[in-house]
């Protein structure tokens, strides 16, 4: 579902506000296990559903449907800059998912099993970093408070003393720290707000992740059990090489999530 590197680090943590502390209802490490629990079941839900992603970026804005089509994703755009498209790019739009569901049916089973086998280890690499949450984190309950309605633990994150890295990504995890706010009932994620306080350097990427990145993600319910993200905004600032700045941001609102019929 995301396709910005930087997303791969939503399941981190950003600045905590001054908040006075209280006597937690749970310990937070246990709200902390039911979250990652009730994430864990959103993730492997996620391919069943469909709906809209609206991306906007220094270029502008474009809306598009997104659908399982035999077994991975395919995106067709439906605005661009907020206005729909004309009749006749409809149609092209149309065209297209019908000449790529054709060239999908088409596929040899170990051309089908590559595709599936990519769009499955983009979801993995994704993954990684909420199974790290819990090692690469120390949390702290600020507080309970409402939130879109809801109530909420809100809880601080600073990076744990100690922590080792499985791998090259989830070396970000060391150099974040952030706020979380989670539903006392369901243990869902209702916001979770994350910023880079010091430079990491990603050996295999020749780059640093700088201060002045920062994320930040909303999930909204689907179904009754079930939350899928609502709303998505990334800023990126690294240098690649030591020298070259390179600055990125990208805001996006996913809706109309409806269960995949058994045509798509």
């Amino acid at each position: 579902m995301f396709r910005t590197t930087l997303v791969t680090v939503v399941f981190a943590l950003i600045l905590p506000h001054a908040l006075p502390a209280v006597s937690p209802a749970l310990p937070e490490e246990a709200i902390v296990r039911n979250s990652v629990q009730a994430n864990e079941r959103d993730w492997q839900a996620e391919p069943e559903f469909s709906y809209s992603e609206t991306v906007k970026d220094g270029t502008g804005a474009k809306t598009y449907e997104v659908v399982m089509l035999d077994g991975s994703p395919y995106q067709r755009l439906l605005k661009v800059n907020g206005v729909a498209l004309s009749a006749k790019e409809q149609e092209r739009e149309q065209q297209k998912f019908q000449d790529e569901a054709a060239k999908r049916r088409g596929q040899s089973r170990s051309a089908r099993a590559r595709r599936i086998a990519a769009y499955q280890k983009d979801r993995r690499h994704d993954h990684v970093l909420m199974q790290q949450l819990t090692n690469a984190f120390t949390f702290q309950l600020a507080g309970q408070e409402k939130l879109s309605g809801r109530d909420v633990y809100h809880l601080r994150a600073v990076p744990r003393n100690g922590y080792k890295p499985p791998n090259m990504e989830s070396r970000v995890l060391t150099g974040m720290k952030g706020q979380m706010w989670i539903d006392t009932q369901s243990f869902q994620w209702v916001k979770v707000m994350a910023e880079v306080i010091r430079p990491v350097h990603m050996e295999g990427f020749l780059a640093t992740v700088d201060p002045g990145t920062f994320f930040e993600l909303e999930k909204t319910p689907v179904t009754q059990q079930i939350w899928l993200p609502s709303h998505f905004r990334v800023q990126s600032q690294s240098k690649i090489l030591g020298a070259f700045s390179h600055r990125t941001y990208e805001d996006d609102t996913w809706s109309d999530y409806r269960r995949n019929s058994g045509g798509r």
